[in-house]
């Protein structure tokens, strides 16, 4: 079964042959190898371009072990690219692999070469098309495009949309929502056949890939168990405010350890870098201003969330939440927790200054979108409950509630449009209804 990977599939032919280093980049197992390596390709033949202008070379292979030596990588490319009548496609795998050594030609401990030497060369080739992936902590990174500086030409790949999940799932499409709610977007999740299967391809996933490289990069010696049990911290409260200072006083108040809320900002931005969760700051809408603390953070896949936590806290609310936020990312949006303040009287008559909060504030180019995420409006209480904050901002971008019922799209008085989860996800025009 080939799961087909269009939108990237799109990004990568129109940055062909653009002189920038083509950057692959995101979570381990998401599909970045399969996208450059079969899918690219295949598009590369079928624009007729001969198998012998496209340079493979897969870097975690045991037969390619010379070329993590950076001087033997650019031998290789620079003589298979020796044709200057021929434009050459180039594609390294595992990248990190390369290793950084000391530069022969220099009698100094402190000059050294690697990878990023030899990308920068290679590029250099006016006629090699030069595309990157890349697994592990290095790659894994976002300081990425820091090395490249303004060379390199970042793709990110995110894990199975349910748009994408839904078109290879086999099987009653009725049950495609139910899997994916339980068991994310990671690939290989769709050739596993039961929950036991999936369940320990995705803990096996967390703890022997994504944390291991994470204390491999970090050099994590004494504090390991803390940096997992952060993660879990995280796992069971998605979509809730925190700050590394309330983090550290539920360590303190709960766990019962005394944890610098230093360590803690440490060990989520390396979670962050290895595009295990994603945050998003506050912003005042109608002050249009960030606010910094406290914030939201989010997987970047639920199936890894709810692996983490054994499935046993499967909050449908929570959960519908991460995957409209996931969504907004893979459609290229940036996006902030909205905040609406308002002047009222309280019960005693007094003046009195709140916060209600929306649950989205997507924003791409000049286009802007308010969302909310709830499992259902179907009493009018609820629906006030949700339409609150929308109510109040006064201007003129759209306004959005996604249910997880399956329901006909509809606008009610104000404007606001309803829809249900699964025909938000499907269909990409479901923002502009």
């Amino acid at each position: 079964m080939i799961i087909e990977r269009p939108m990237y599939l799109e990004k990568l032919k129109n940055k062909k042959n653009n002189g920038f280093i083509k950057v692959i980049t995101g979570m381990r197992r998401s599909g970045k190898s399969f996208l450059l390596f079969r899918l690219y390709r295949d598009y590369l033949i079928s624009e007729n371009v001969s198998d012998k202008h496209i340079i493979e070379i897969a870097l975690d292979e045991a037969g390619n072990a010379r070329y993590r030596n950076p001087l033997e990588l650019d031998k290789k490319i620079r003589e298979q690219t020796s044709d200057k009548n021929v434009m050459y496609y180039v594609f390294l795998d595992e990248i990190q692999k390369v290793v950084e050594m000391q530069n022969p030609y220099i009698d100094n401990q402190d000059a050294k070469i690697g990878f990023v030497d030899v990308l920068l060369g290679i590029m250099k080739i006016k006629n090699v098309d030069l595309y990157v992936t890349g697994s592990n902590s290095k790659m894994l990174s976002s300081d990425i495009l820091t090395e490249f500086k303004d060379r390199g030409d970042e793709i990110k790949v995110n894990p199975l949309t349910f748009k994408e999940f839904y078109k290879a799932y086999i099987g009653d499409k009725r049950n495609a929502w139910k899997e994916y709610f339980t068991y994310g977007g990671m690939p290989a999740v769709l050739f596993k056949q039961t929950h036991a299967e999936k369940s320990k391809y995705l803990k096996d996933l967390i703890t022997k890939t994504y944390i291991t490289d994470i204390i491999e990069r970090h050099k994590i010696t004494r504090d390991s168990e803390i940096l997992e049990e952060l993660l879990n911290v995280i796992s069971s409260s998605i979509g809730s405010l925190t700050n590394p200072t309330k983090l550290s006083n539920t360590f303190k108040s709960i766990k019962r350890l005394n944890i610098a809320s230093t360590t803690i900002n440490n060990y989520l931005d390396y979670f962050i870098d290895a595009f295990l969760i994603l945050k998003s700051y506050r912003y005042d809408i109608k002050g249009k201003k960030y606010i910094n603390t406290p914030l939201k953070y989010y997987f970047a896949d639920v199936g890894l969330r709810n692996a983490r936590l054994n499935f046993r806290q499967q909050e449908e609310n929570h959960i519908m939440e991460n995957i409209v936020y996931n969504e907004l990312v893979a459609r290229g949006f940036s996006i902030d927790v909205g905040v609406v303040e308002y002047n009222h009287k309280n019960i005693n008559g007094l003046s009195q200054r709140s916060q209600l909060e929306v649950d989205f504030l997507a924003n791409k180019s000049n286009k802007r979108y308010y969302l909310q995420s709830a499992l259902s409006v179907s009493d009018e209480k609820k629906r006030r409950q949700e339409t609150n904050s929308l109510y109040r901002i006064d201007d003129s971008f759209k306004k959005i509630i996604v249910v997880k019922d399956d329901i006909i799209p509809w606008h009610d008085e104000k404007g606001i449009l309803y829809i249900g989860i699964e025909q938000f996800l499907l269909e990409e025009d479901s923002m502009d209804f």
